[in-house]
């Protein structure tokens, strides 16, 4: 019976559920082992990261893997959503409720980023392949750099701007200086937590992967399969390009929040090129395409370098290592079909011992 009804559900849907599995079943793990004492301080460092990068890692795949576009700028919209949300945060957080406060930090981080995506997206997308992959490099970069070069400061008479120095500013006795160049912005209250962090994954994986099976995420593989094609049947090319490149930098956005809330200071340096590069490195060795492997791929590099720590002399030895064994083992066609088989099996053997489980409780 339940066997029966597990192949009656759609492909798409098994798939779905099962990453959703996946997810819930690490947190409630986390959950376990941070009850029972036994979690390393270390490891619940990482978690907030984690997080981050998972949401990072699933909307990258969104552009790179079902619209088919090579984006090395993705690091310059978590730094946009970073720095607005972190400064909501730190301007409301005297004057309005803590979960207020934070829900619009996360809110407008993931709309300024929004915005940006869309702005860059309309001259940036009638690119493809290198001339795509190098104008969005260059949009991280010219981001790092002018974050590094703002000072932001407010006092009674309002806000003050300056490309300058903190002095030029001319700041009244009762000024605050929120953002001060390359120092970046200080004095953060810290707010993010592994539960904010899930989550936000939850909606991350909820509307990318509601999109992707919707009539636009169908558009949108349409394009990435035969751009041609599908503007010979009236997809709106443009439209559905942006659709894909703005909800991505949405979510981008909102990671940038949640990773900056877990620190006391935030600078733009963190979000330099190769932060993009490792967020592609997530989404090619989880499988572009894959949702799930994604969310795995992200999750187990993230935490790796840290495990390793104590090997000092061999790490980036071991870990470039693991990057080449996960390559071939996402990408050769014979341990994929290997794969398959083996999953299939498991489910299999689960649902049949569900099923005699439930005929003996009849029989008794």
């Amino acid at each position: 019976m339940a066997m029966t009804k597990w192949n009656n559900i759609k492909k798409s849907t098994k798939s779905n559920l099962i990453t959703f599995g996946i997810v819930i079943g690490f947190y409630l793990l986390v959950q376990i082992l941070s009850a029972a004492g036994v979690m390393t301080n270390s490891f619940a460092g990482q978690l907030v990261p984690i997080c981050a990068y998972v949401v990072m890692a699933i909307s990258l795949n969104l552009v790179v893997g079902f619209l088919g576009e090579l984006s090395l700028g993705h690091a310059g919209f978590m730094s946009v959503g970073a720095f607005s949300g972190t400064l909501v945060w730190v301007s409301l957080y005297d004057t309005v409720p803590h979960w207020l406060a934070l829900i619009l930090a996360f809110v407008v981080g993931g709309l300024v980023a929004g915005l940006f995506g869309f702005v860059v997206g309309v001259p940036v997308l009638r690119l493809s392949g290198d001339y795509l992959a190098i104008v969005t490099l260059a949009f991280g970069e010219i981001v790092k750099n002018f974050m590094n070069a703002v000072y932001l400061g407010v006092d009674s008479n309002g806000l003050h701007f300056s490309l300058k120095d903190s002095n030029s500013l001319g700041l009244e006795p009762d000024g605050k200086i929120l953002i001060n160049g390359a120092m970046g912005i200080t004095g953060i209250k810290k707010a993010s937590t592994f539960t904010i962090g899930f989550v936000l994954v939850l909606i991350t994986l909820i509307v990318v992967l509601n999109l992707i099976n919707s009539r636009s995420g169908r558009a949108i593989s349409a394009i990435r399969d035969n751009e041609i094609a599908a503007k010979s049947v009236g997809i709106n090319i443009t439209r559905y390009k942006l659709i894909g490149f703005v909800t991505s930098a949405v979510f981008a956005g909102m990671a940038g929040v949640l990773y900056s809330l877990n620190f006391s200071s935030l600078v733009a340096k963190k979000f330099d090129y190769n932060t993009s590069i490792n967020i592609l490195v997530f989404v090619v060795l989880g499988g572009i395409g894959s949702i799930r492997g994604s969310v795995i791929a992200a999750a187990i590099l993230t935490v790796l370098p840290e495990m390793l720590r104590g090997l000092n002399d061999y790490r980036m030895l071991i870990y470039a290592i693991v990057l080449i064994v996960m390559m071939i083992f996402t990408r050769n066609p014979k341990l994929v079909a290997w794969r398959k088989q083996f999953t299939d099996k498991v489910k299999a053997q689960f649902v049949k011992s569900k099923d005699k489980s439930k005929k003996s409780k009849g029989v008794a």
